[in-house]
């Protein structure tokens, strides 16, 4: 089977850089994943969602005049497949929260308003927000000046 635009082949990644992985393809021929292909879920690391040696089944998405195979999972996946992609993500655990390499818990859920804020509860959270950020940009001026708020006269 020769290896057309549009055609979902399977194939064996061979090695993962940062910026995608490559696949061995049948044919003697090798294809790049980029990382915005790899899944739909944002993907800060390849290393999350592949290792060498997985079985991929992918998508030919373009081959260039120089022989350059773009490949894609994400566009090789049916509907039933996306909602499953979740569940195979290695650093999940069986709720769906991504566990960290340095912490054995998953992230908390932040608090979720009970109902809408007052303008007074606004109001004041703008003004705690609006003092601290005041406070850091005073630190960070008076660093710059020698600590002490200005000029020194002799």
């Amino acid at each position: 089977m020769a290896i057309e635009v549009g055609a979902i082949v399977e194939g064996e990644v061979t090695g993962i850089t940062k910026f995608g992985a490559f696949v061995a393809l049948p044919e003697n021929k090798t294809g790049l994943i980029h990382i915005s292909e790899v899944s739909n879920a944002y993907v800060k690391d390849v290393h999350d969602f592949l290792k060498e040696h997985d079985k991929v089944k992918v998508k030919v998405v373009s081959v260039d005049a120089k022989g350059k195979i773009n490949l894609s999972i994400k566009q090789s996946e049916t509907p039933e497949e996306k909602k499953m992609e979740s569940k195979t993500f290695r650093n999940q655990n069986e709720d769906g929260a991504v566990k960290r390499p340095f912490d054995n818990n998953p992230r908390p859920q932040a608090a979720k308003p009970m109902g809408p804020a007052s303008f007074e509860d606004k109001l004041s959270k703008f003004l705690k927000d609006s003092d601290s950020r005041m406070l850091d940009l005073k630190r960070n001026t008076d660093c710059k000046r020698g600590g002490r708020g200005g000029r020194r006269e002799k």
